[in-house]
């Protein structure tokens, strides 16, 4: 079993175990080009670049698979979270017709990959279908399919689903596929090394000194290159990114069925936040795999409580035999509705990003994939524009984006103001967290199932907010930019590049 960034246990981390880079690095060499991230999205990234001729160092500072790619459902999909009516909308149909194929051309790239280099990884193609329960939702869906058929997809109507669930209407959609993903992203792995890419794990990041070359400073040194991507989900230090990215949690449960009726398909419902289900064949066993409850970082007093809602309206739906694995991960949403993929903002023109991918972190870390290689390679891709991070676009999804920052400016006052009062320490039970005030001071305090006390600051050390605790997950999350740090203040997810710090209690 691999680490990852939570105390639950996902299906994938749970069913593979670690990979050990082979190549060594050597701190004299100047890389074309660093990928901070070991996920998805730097691990394709750094092979298409190495396969181009390209010398590249992967910087993880955990373990590969440590962050989303390790707590994803793993559906590819062209049928995308932000539908086609909003991308056509707010970009144009040409756009979306760009999007469509763009994401095609992801999934396209995934075969060829585990067919190029022999990676068992479970991929199954699959059709989606996307079903209504109510009139409302039955309109939409209509709207949905006539701007996701003018995108260039394979779709119609139907009068059957793989899931139990009523419905009035649905819609079939060809040309999706499903996969284990850290199979996938360990085969990527081998591969770029095999190509001569080298990989340094449990290393993080401190700084950057501008040039050309750059000097990448890490925990074990200094690197130099004359590329830098971030693909670390979120970029690190303060961006204006960060402000166009509002951060999400995401649950799922693998569980076994009695009747062994599990969903060939992948299958979605129309509902705010939607449920999502698939199948995966993993060691031996189908596990039926549901997702859904998903909530901004930070805001639901009782992440498990998410968990036992999914849990509930799986056995309401499903013959469930066990419920074997539970787990959340995190996304970010981007404003406008599509990902933030190339240069990074207000940085020099050799540092770049791949950010901002809603739920579609799959297929949207192969389109960065090839456009962040592109861009490098002087291609001049067609997307470069469309996806381009120094974008600003005010259109209807930066509603969001305004309310979210107006929530952040009130944590911020909220800070100085707010926070429970407990008389004495010993009120906490054990496996509870809660901000404190103690001697005038706010701490964050966890109480172990030892009854061992943790007490750090509850400052996030990105921006400043005030951290909430997540009972699922065991860690301090930051509702303002996403940060998230472990019980003891280690940081775990970026934008924070710092720990929390600790505090004693005397």
């Amino acid at each position: 079993m691999i680490n990852r960034d939570g105390a639950s246990t996902s299906l994938w981390q749970h069913t593979i175990e670690p990979y050990f880079p082979v190549n060594p690095v050597n701190d004299n060499v100047i890389f074309d080009c660093i990928i901070t991230g070991g996920g998805i999205t730097g691990l394709s990234t750094a092979l298409l670049l190495q396969e181009q001729g390209l010398k590249c160092l992967v910087i993880e500072a955990a373990n590969i698979g440590f962050g989303t790619t390790g707590g994803t459902t793993a559906h590819l999909n062209t049928l995308l979270d932000t539908p086609y009516t909003v991308i056509s909308k707010n970009f144009g149909e040409e756009a979306s017709r760009n999007i469509a194929a763009a994401v095609k051309t992801a999934i396209d790239l995934i075969k060829t990959n585990i067919a190029r280099y022999h990676i068992s990884c479970g991929f199954e193609d699959a059709d989606a279908f996307l079903f209504a329960q109510d009139e409302e939702q039955e309109k939409e869906l209509q709207d949905i399919k006539k701007a996701s058929a003018d995108a260039g997809l394979s779709i119609h109507d139907t009068n059957a689903i793989p899931v139990p669930l009523p419905f009035v209407a649905a819609i079939k959609v060809a040309g999706q596929a499903k996969f284990n993903p850290l199979e996938y992203v360990f085969g990527l792995a081998k591969a770029f090394e095999e190509a001569g890419g080298i990989i340094l794990q449990d290393t993080r990041v401190t700084g950057v000194v501008s040039g050309s070359p750059l000097v990448v400073n890490t925990g074990r040194g200094d690197f130099t290159a004359g590329h830098l991507i971030y693909a670390t989900h979120i970029p690190p230090g303060v961006n204006l990114l960060h402000l166009r990215c509002v951060p999400y949690r995401s649950y799922a449960i693998a569980a076994t069925l009695e009747d062994g009726t599990y969903p060939n398909d992948l299958s979605y419902d129309m509902y705010d936040p939607y449920h999502y289900y698939r199948t995966q064949h993993v060691n031996g066993h189908d596990y039926l795999i549901a997702g859904g409850e998903d909530h901004g970082t930070g805001k639901e007093e009782d992440t498990n409580r998410c968990l036992l809602h999914l849990e509930s309206h799986i056995r309401k739906h499903f013959k469930v035999k066990e419920i074997n694995y539970r787990w959340s991960s995190q996304y970010f949403e981007p404003a406008d509705g599509l990902p933030y993929i190339g240069y990074l903002p207000g940085q020099q023109d050799n540092i770049y990003v791949a950010t901002g991918y809603g739920g579609n972190g799959m297929v949207y870390s192969h389109v960065a994939a090839q456009l962040l290689k592109g861009i490098i390679m002087g291609e001049k891709p067609a997307l470069e524009r469309l996806l381009d991070p120094n974008r600003i676009k005010p259109v209807a999804g930066f509603t969001n984006f305004v309310s979210h920052n107006a929530d952040v400016v009130k944590l911020f006052l909220g800070k100085l103001f707010s926070g429970e009062k407990i008389s004495q320490l010993a009120e906490l039970a054990h496996g509870e967290a809660k901000i404190v005030k103690y001697e005038d001071h706010k701490i964050a305090l966890y109480k172990n199932e030892n009854g061992a006390l943790h007490a750090i600051s509850p400052v996030c050390t990105h921006m400043k907010c005030e951290v909430q605790w997540n009972t699922a997950e065991k860690s301090w999350d930051c509702p303002c930019h996403g940060a998230r740090y472990d019980f003891n203040g280690k940081a775990i997810t970026g934008p924070a590049d710092l720990d929390l710090e600790k505090l004693s209690l005397d």
